[in-house]
């Protein structure tokens, strides 16, 4: 839980969920909301030890959650 908590500190919620996919095997969807339940607990105690802001993520927010899609898409698509 420690590397969950330090991905989140750095910003890398993807990587977050990744790994909690891989500790607890459930799906995305519950990762997902498993994860930012998490970060809004963090963020509430410990705020100084995010390296990003949750509300300044602008273009780089926009362009990880694309990418994620992108990745998505081209999988479903290899396994067709």
């Amino acid at each position: 839980m420690s590397a969950l908590r330090e991905h989140l500190f750095r910003g890398q919620k993807i990587e977050a969920i990744k790994l909690y996919r891989e500790l607890t095997d459930v799906g995305l969807k519950d990762a997902k909301e498993e994860v930012e339940r998490l970060e809004n607990a963090l963020r509430k105690e410990h705020p100084e030890k995010f390296s990003v802001s949750a509300k300044g993520k602008g273009c780089l927010g926009s362009a990880a959650a694309l990418s994620l899609c992108l990745v998505v898409g081209v999988y479903w698509l290899a396994r067709q």
